[in-house]
């Protein structure tokens, strides 16, 4: 590629990770511009008048292109690359675990340990609280799906990592710190060990 790849991310989401560890696999280099989420730093005129509308991150830059949501970046950096199976089917597979960590994994898994780790329990709104039982039961329910699906494949899409892999790792490594305890899930355990043997892998800062 040869525009200039910039992240607008907060180094402590995971779907900003998703993206830098996937330009780190395939060898890209990626510059980053961080922000502070909890400070509101993405709500201001000038982040939503020029980078994102929505005012969110991640938001992957190419020249000067926007493209916010990090599956869809990540997609981007790793299309025709060995990180997307060449097998229709496959693909099919990729994109439907892909389709599944941002529908079910991430909205609750992810919202756990945002509000865990960085917002407080005893910070969050009446709301909040009562929406906790059900994510962690839905939280729970998508890592029962995953390691299912692992104990009769290495990998979710095809014979090697793919996106699907990158998409589904970067909050099921760090899902302890929304409470959730991996020891229930011996085949996710193998392949979290599994994922840092690849080529290029960088951990989460």
């Amino acid at each position: 590629m040869s525009e200039t790849l910039i992240l607008h991310e907060d180094p402590r989401s995971g779907n900003c990770y998703k993206i830098k560890l996937t330009a780190a696999i395939l060898g890209m280099a990626i510059e980053s511009r961080q922000y502070d989420i909890l400070k509101g730093e993405t709500r201001t005129a000038e982040f939503t008048q020029t980078i994102n509308a929505h005012g969110r991150i991640p938001v992957l830059q190419i020249g000067n292109r926007f493209l916010p949501e990090s599956n869809a970046a990540c997609w981007y950096l790793a299309e025709d690359t060995m990180l997307v199976p060449e097998a229709r089917f496959e693909r099919a597979q990729m994109l439907r675990w892909m389709f599944f960590e941002q529908y079910s994994h991430e909205p609750n898994i992810a919202t756990l340990r945002f509000w865990c780790r960085f917002v407080g329990v005893k910070n969050l709104s009446d709301q909040q609280r009562d929406q906790m039982m059900a994510k962690r039961i839905a939280g729970q329910d998508a890592l029962s799906t995953m390691n299912a699906h692992l104990k009769s494949h290495d990998w979710f899409a095809g014979d090697g990592p793919s996106l699907a892999d990158i998409a589904l790792y970067a909050y099921t490594a760090v899902a302890d710190e929304g409470g959730f305890d991996l020891q229930s899930y011996p085949e996710i355990r193998r392949w979290l060990e599994r994922v840092p043997s690849i080529d290029g892998f960088i951990a989460m800062e």
